[in-house]
């Protein structure tokens, strides 16, 4: 069974690993996609349902800092439009 406390560590877990993205889009994306997801699973109280979408969101998580290592070591070479400063 999983508790309260491990599934509120694994959106918080989410939603740091989101903010290390450099890129803005990415950055928003990962954070909007992540609360998507909790809220929609916040009414689940099968414990095979709960297993599962907690199961899905580790999984998540291990994909979001697989990508973000791979993002940091090979950037982008062009800003988007928030990145760019005013000149």
């Amino acid at each position: 069974m999983v508790d309260k406390g491990q599934v509120i560590s694994l959106c918080r877990s989410l939603l740091r690993a989101g903010r290390k993205y450099p890129d803005y889009n990415i950055r928003e994306y990962t954070k909007r996609r992540t609360l998507d997801g909790f809220r929609m699973n916040k009414d689940l109280t099968d414990p095979s349902k709960v297993r599962e979408a907690y199961d899905e969101g580790k999984a998540q998580l291990e994909v979001v800092e697989r990508v973000v290592k791979v993002y940091m070591a090979y950037p982008p070479k062009t800003k988007n439009i928030m990145e760019l400063k005013l000149q």
